[in-house]
């Protein structure tokens, strides 16, 4: 038989190890925001609540710069347009646009887009990050598709240019190998 002073130990032990057991339960409670209070207090990021909108510093957003969008289909039956004519952004925004183009002709033909810039000096200032310019477009006969250029004019565009005019013209690759429709060719 368990004699009454084990029992009464027992149960002291039984009692502390509830109390370290709910003490426990409520320090892993006040965890959260303790660790906010330290993150808000030292600087640190604080990994619970999203970050605000950070700014990007790199717009300038005194001023506005008009993008006009030309296309031409040299000696292609090709056609070729900027989806939207022209925009306004500010510099150091990036911005994406599209083109349309379309083969008509009854076959398939690979073309390479050449872009100029006007003034020719402004091209400095374009960084394109995406553009169907950087590779050879294969079209089989009738079909079309929608061409993305996602750029950014650099913040330390001149301020006396207001406007760049970006245009690209289409050339047909010869010899190069077309591939199959619905094929990876």
């Amino acid at each position: 038989m368990i004699s009454v002073k084990s029992e009464r130990a027992n149960r002291r032990m039984m009692t502390r190890l509830s109390i370290f057991a709910v003490a426990m339960f409520g320090f892993g409670f006040l965890l959260v925001p303790f660790y906010e209070k330290i993150c808000e207090v030292t600087g640190v990021n604080n990994l619970i609540k999203p970050a605000a909108a950070v700014e990007n510093t790199q717009i300038d957003k005194s001023r506005w710069v008009t993008l006009e969008f030309d296309s031409n289909a040299h000696g292609l039956e090709w056609d070729f347009k900027p989806v939207q004519r022209s925009v306004r952004v500010h510099p150091g925004e990036m911005i994406q646009i599209e083109y349309d183009v379309r083969n008509n002709s009854a076959n398939a033909i690979v073309g390479q887009a050449i872009p100029s810039y006007g003034p020719k000096h402004a091209a400095s200032y374009v960084k394109k990050l995406e553009c169907f310019c950087f590779k050879q477009q294969p079209l089989q006969a009738g079909e079309g598709k929608r061409m993305p250029v996602q750029f950014v004019i650099d913040s330390t565009l001149p301020a006396d240019v207001n406007t760049i005019t970006l245009s690209y013209t289409f050339f047909e690759v010869k010899g190069a190998a077309v591939p199959k429709a619905g094929g990876q060719g």
